[in-house]
């Protein structure tokens, strides 16, 4: 009897796969995740996906993943921040926030703000700040350093004297190191959720 296709099921594991290891997977690979013995018995939920635009085939056979999978957001034009102006929907593209705000993936994180020493540059407790490890942080990037054992988040500088960390609030005062400073990436991003 021949097996039901259970494509919810596919695109749960289809889902996960993505968010542990970003890509697609491989024919070989997908017939482990399904539970098959064979790479020729993945074709069937494969075309299946490919019809219900969850899966995409490149010309030389290989599969990607559409936004369906990967959770892309709708763009749907623009919106006028000053005088109101007529809108019109209309759907341009699709993007995966991720892949908007994520340069380098394997050197990035995220963190919950707490504190209000930057405030004035529009970063509240309980944001979310998304973080690159690795680079060389020019004036006025905001950084999350680790300074004197202590780690803030600050505006980034350099004078005469030294390296210096600076708030976005004039409750606070100017940071500069007593014994050491290391830099654990600079802020990207910013992510507030609004209710």
């Amino acid at each position: 009897m021949p097996r039901t296709l259970d494509i919810g099921e596919k695109i749960a594991q289809l889902r996960s796969f993505y968010k542990q290891e970003g890509r697609a997977p491989s024919y070989a690979e997908m017939a482990g995740l399904f539970g098959y013995k064979s790479k020729n018995a993945v074709y069937n939920p494969v075309n299946k996906l490919i019809d219900l635009n969850y899966l995409i085939r490149s010309a030389k056979g290989r599969i990607g993943f559409t936004a369906k999978i990967t959770g892309g957001i709708a763009i749907l034009g623009s919106v006028q921040a000053g005088f109101p102006s007529p809108a019109e929907e209309e759907l341009i593209d699709t993007i995966n926030l991720d892949e908007f705000l994520v340069a380098r993936p394997e050197a990035t994180y995220l963190l919950t703000v707490s504190g209000d020493s930057m405030i004035e540059a529009g970063i509240h407790p309980g944001d979310l700040v998304l973080v690159e490890k690795g680079g060389v942080p020019k004036k006025s990037d905001i950084v999350v350093a680790q300074v004197d054992g202590e780690w803030t988040m600050k505006y980034f500088g350099r004078d005469k004297e030294g390296v210096y960390l600076d708030p976005a609030n004039s409750s606070y005062t100017r940071i500069r190191p007593e014994r050491s400073m290391a830099i654990g990436g600079i802020v990207k991003a910013v992510v507030r959720k609004y209710a």
